[in-house]
C-alpha cells in the first residue's frame, strides 16, 4: 500500500500533519497510531493461530 510513495512523499505527509495537528500533538499521535498497528498485529497473529490451531484438531478425511 504505502511502497510507491517514497521518500519526497512521507516527507510530504510529515509537514502536512505539523501544520495541521502542531508540534505538541505529534507525539501523542505518533503513539497512538503505533499502540493500534501493535493491537492490530496481535489480534491478527490470534487469528492465525487459531485458524492453524483449528486444522489441526481436525480429523483427517483419509
Amino acid at each position: 500500500m504505502f511502497s510507491n510513495i517514497g521518500m519526497p512523499g512521507l516527507l510530504l505527509i510529515l509537514v502536512i500533519a505539523l501544520i495541521i495537528f502542531g508540534p505538541s500533538k505529534l507525539p501523542e499521535i505518533g503513539r497512538a497510531f503505533g499502540q493500534t498497528l501493535n493491537e492490530f498485529k496481535r489480534s491478527t497473529k490470534g487469528l492465525v493461530n487459531d485458524e492453524l490451531t483449528s486444522k489441526e484438531e481436525e480429523p483427517s478425511s483419509k
